[in-house]
């Protein structure tokens, strides 16, 4: 396993970390013996940050990764929670809700602090208020011992400007902006040097969009994005390759990026992400690949306010 730098924190994190929102069904029914030994096997491995929220699975996450870690050294892992989204269409980024929030997630991860805790998915809050108020609880939190380390977290890129212009914090997580059909985070890549932030990408496969499986029912992508990756797995397939893999070999080269999260709840599927790490991929495929997606290359959706995208 490789490691590096999160930015200021100076946190030496696996290159490969582990997504635990698989852990709260947020893809399809686990079995939690299955999900549990995924995560042990990801920390055999050489992870060492583990990223999760209330959001994912309505705290369910959060609980099984409690009960996953209750017999793992501490001294083992970084462990990353969220404030601020609890269900898909409630978001509160006040003092009070953070403050309550952060003591309910320790008491799930069964910790007596946390590494890292970011404010998730911004886009759908007041940006002002996440400056004025919301981080400054964090701060208020990271005083009273139960947060090494503040974050921010979301889909559109320039909340990560507007918040950062504004107020210091630690770490970024952007997701669905580094993969083989968008790679529009590394033209912000400069300007977080220059805050020397932490980098966190997330969902290298576009949240199943990169895969055989294809994208669930709920994925916000139009249409055609969906038609031209279904096109591109089969295409692969045919080729004696497999599209998630050429896509987690792709995510992971980027140096510049501190951490890529993996989200599985399969022991299998983690073996096979932290290989992509040292097997070498198929140039020819990945050209032919990157010429087919060109159509839709860095097409996104609306999260959030209009304004905040």
């Amino acid at each position: 396993m490789e490691y590096r730098r999160l930015g200021k924190t100076e946190l030496k994190v696996s290159v490969v970390s582990y997504g635990a929102a698989p852990l709260g069904n947020e893809y399809r029914q686990i079995d939690i013996s299955e999900g549990i030994r995924s995560l042990h096997l990801a920390l055999d491995l050489g992870v060492n940050f583990i990223d999760t929220s209330p959001y994912y699975g309505r705290t369910k996450s959060e609980s099984v990764l409690g009960q996953g870690l209750a017999q793992i050294d501490r001294n083992r892992y970084y462990l990353a929670t969220k404030v601020g989204r609890y269900d898909l269409d409630e978001f509160d980024f006040s003092a009070d809700r953070v403050a309550q929030s952060i003591d309910k997630s320790l008491r799930r991860l069964r910790v007596d602090y946390l590494d890292l805790i970011q404010c998730h998915d911004i886009e759908f809050g007041n940006l002002d208020q996440v400056v004025n108020e919301t981080i400054p609880a964090l701060q208020k939190a990271k005083q009273q011992g139960k947060v090494r380390f503040i974050g921010i977290a979301g889909l559109p890129l320039k909340i990560f400007c507007y918040i950062l212009d504004r107020i210091e914090v630690d770490t970024i997580l952007s997701y669905c902006h580094y993969s083989l059909n968008d790679t529009a985070l590394e033209d912000l890549i400069p300007y977080l040097e220059t805050k020397d932030v932490g980098i966190i990408s997330a969902s290298p496969l576009s949240m199943r969009l990169l895969t055989n499986l294809g994208s669930p029912d709920w994925h916000p992508s139009d249409d055609e994005t969906k038609q031209v990756c279904a096109q591109v797995a089969a295409h692969c397939r045919c080729q004696g390759g497999d599209l998630a893999e050429l896509g987690m070999q792709f995510s992971l080269a980027n140096p510049k990026i501190h951490s890529t999260l993996m989200g599985t709840a399969n022991p299998d599927n983690v073996r096979k992400n932290i290989n992509c790490l040292t097997s070498t991929y198929n140039a020819n495929l990945l050209a032919e690949v990157q010429e087919m997606l060109k159509p839709i290359h860095n097409r996104t959706w609306i999260s959030g306010y209009p304004e905040n995208n």
